[in-house]
């Protein structure tokens, strides 16, 4: 849902940040002003006004917007909420990204506060009901991409590294 660059080592990456909008947008915010992110170095959210514009325009124009965000990221970020897994295009970023053998990195967002102060419900990660065919056998998303939890993994400490160790994993 949209593009942040971050600045590691002097070394710029490109992320792309896929979640549900309407339900963990307050929650990837957090994520993103965390202070890891350069706010001269970042696209801006796009508001729902604009997504809804988007997404009345129909599928191929989503299609579009997503592979122009989504042009030379290294790393796609899957913020993981309560109803994540459900989510048509967060599901399309996940394949996508893979198909183009992106580095990708889930976390877990349900126990951060949304602007109400609440937590929410574990939902189900994408990336444990997505597979890959290889070698003939059925590989599921989670077995080759780490997925990592906010509040209990420290994010804020730890997403640099998460980050880059998914760009070298991927050869990015």
């Amino acid at each position: 849902m949209f593009l942040t660059i971050l600045i590691l080592n002097n070394l710029a990456r490109r992320v792309y940040f896929s979640f549900h909008f309407d339900r963990d947008i307050i929650r990837v915010s957090q994520i993103r002003n965390c202070g890891v992110f350069s706010k001269e170095d970042t696209e801006p959210f796009m508001d729902k006004a604009e997504w809804e514009k988007i997404k009345q325009s129909g599928v191929q124009k989503i299609i579009d917007w997503i592979n122009e965000q989504m042009d030379g990221t290294s790393v796609l970020v899957l913020c993981i909420g309560s109803e994540t897994n459900s989510r048509k295009w967060v599901r399309h970023e996940i394949r996508k990204a893979h198909n183009e053998k992106k580095g990708i990195i889930g976390i877990r967002v349900h126990q951060q506060n949304n602007f109400k102060k609440e937590t929410d419900h574990p939902g189900i990660n994408p990336l444990s009901t997505m597979y890959d065919m290889i070698d003939g056998k059925e590989v599921y998303l989670n077995t080759l991409y780490t997925t990592y939890d906010w509040i209990s993994n420290d994010g804020r400490a730890n997403i640099q590294t998460w980050i880059e160790k998914a760009a070298q994993q991927a050869g990015r």
